[in-house]
């Protein structure tokens, strides 16, 4: 388990709490849910992977997830041209 700590001013604790019953809640809420749908990509993404290799598809989606080769938002960054979407790079037609 990992745990984050944000820092907040006052002006934007208060339009947090202007849109939200607890801060803290809505907080959580929006991160749990980018999380869960960055799962289901992963997912799917290796699912698809293991079908073309003809590979077994075995455990849970969390075990499937935890095991996936994928690179981090951070690692794909630093790639010299990165590969944000997973795709292949389209060769340039006039080179």
């Amino acid at each position: 388990m990992v745990t984050y700590t944000i820092t907040l001013t006052e002006a934007e604790n208060k339009a947090l709490g202007y849109i939200a019953v607890s801060q803290q809640d809505w907080i959580d809420n929006a991160v749990k849910a980018r999380c869960e749908n960055a799962i289901q990509e992963i997912f799917q993404i290796e699912i698809e992977r293991k079908i073309a290799a003809g590979e077994p598809i075995t455990g849970t989606k969390e075990d499937i997830v935890l095991a996936a080769n994928i690179q981090s938002a951070a690692e794909r960054q630093a790639e010299p041209n990165p590969d944000v979407y997973g795709i292949n790079q389209i060769p340039d037609p006039f080179l």
